[in-house]
């Protein structure tokens, strides 16, 4: 199986595991590259000591491929991209920010450099600024999303008029049917996110991979877009956010409920009814937690059968 994606990163799948807050460790970014695909570690809750030392584990775990998504509103970034050259990682995604601030200081050390967007004209900016390849994710992601709320149906092919680099579809992708409906629609490959959050092998807590398997449609929502639109699983944290809109709640008010640490406390800490629960709408089509190796056979079994189907 020959794609854009696996040429690019030397993988054997065109699947990324996405570089999740809280749940990409290196015990999930290894196993899923060691599966076929690449893996990746989630630097926006690490602290750089804490990144090197996922790092040094993951090179222990696998001799395949793996990189580090790396968010551009990360305080210490610099020392982060530091640890990742010194480190010899080869992949890294950048997210959150303008892609040109440290492509060409990555591409210079021989580093591939992908970057997120959630529209069309961040797609072309990535692709001016002179990134690898370009994540497209639509707004049915968990975690922190675009504005626009474009659906990845619409967004991927929208992207694929507008960049001629490879294109990675994120955003509902679960299933292997999902993958080849990402695929026809010009992706050429697809990151996956909140399906290795229900792994045995994420770093996130017990609890919120239960909420997750647990969740039905209807069950996450985007929110807090004067902030930063993130999209949340509703429990009594969401639900005093929409109090607070009810009562017309500034931004600064906002802010002020949100606090420190939220995320943390919900999905790595486990408290499901004051912490943040970051997941994609997709949550509702997962039923278990499994292997992440077994997640990467299950999605290409699947695609092969609907490929086959159709």
């Amino acid at each position: 199986m020959r794609y854009k994606v696996t040429q690019l990163f030397g993988i054997k799948y065109p699947i990324v595991q996405a570089g999740m807050i809280w749940a990409s460790g290196w015990r999930l970014a290894s196993a899923v590259s060691n599966a076929g695909g690449l893996g990746l570690l989630g630097a926006g809750s690490m602290y750089p000591e804490v990144l090197l030392e996922h790092i040094q584990k993951c090179q222990r775990a696998t001799a395949k491929p793996f990189g580090v998504n790396v968010p551009m509103l990360y305080p210490d970034i610099d020392k982060l991209m530091q640890i990742i050259v010194d480190n010899g990682v080869k992949i890294v995604f950048t997210s959150a920010g303008n892609p040109s601030i440290w492509t060409s200081f990555l591409k210079e050390k021989g580093i591939t450099v992908v970057h997120v967007v959630s529209s069309v004209k961040f797609a072309i900016k990535a692709q001016e600024a002179g990134v690898d390849a370009i994540v497209a994710e639509g707004f049915e992601a968990g975690g922190h999303n675009g504005r626009d709320e474009t659906t990845t149906m619409v967004l991927i092919p929208a992207v694929r008029e507008n960049v001629k680099i490879p294109l990675i579809a994120a955003g509902g992708i679960a299933r292997g049917s999902q993958m080849l409906a990402a695929m026809a629609l010009g992706a050429d490959g697809v990151q996956v996110g909140s399906r290795f959050v229900a792994s045995h092998e994420a770093s996130s807590h017990l609890a919120f991979k239960n909420e997750v398997v647990g969740a039905k449609e209807g069950d996450t929502q985007l929110t807090l877009k004067e902030l930063a639109p993130v999209r949340l699983l509703k429990n009594k944290f969401y639900n005093d956010i929409q109090e607070a809109y009810a009562k017309g709640a500034t931004p600064d008010e906002l802010k002020q409920l949100l606090g420190r640490a939220r995320a943390k406390r919900g999905m790595f800490e486990g408290d499901m009814e004051e912490g943040e629960l970051e997941i994609g709408q997709v949550a509702a089509l997962i039923h278990e937690i499994k292997p992440a190796a077994d997640i990467v056979t299950e999605l290409m079994t699947e695609y092969e059968s609907a490929k086959r189907t159709l």
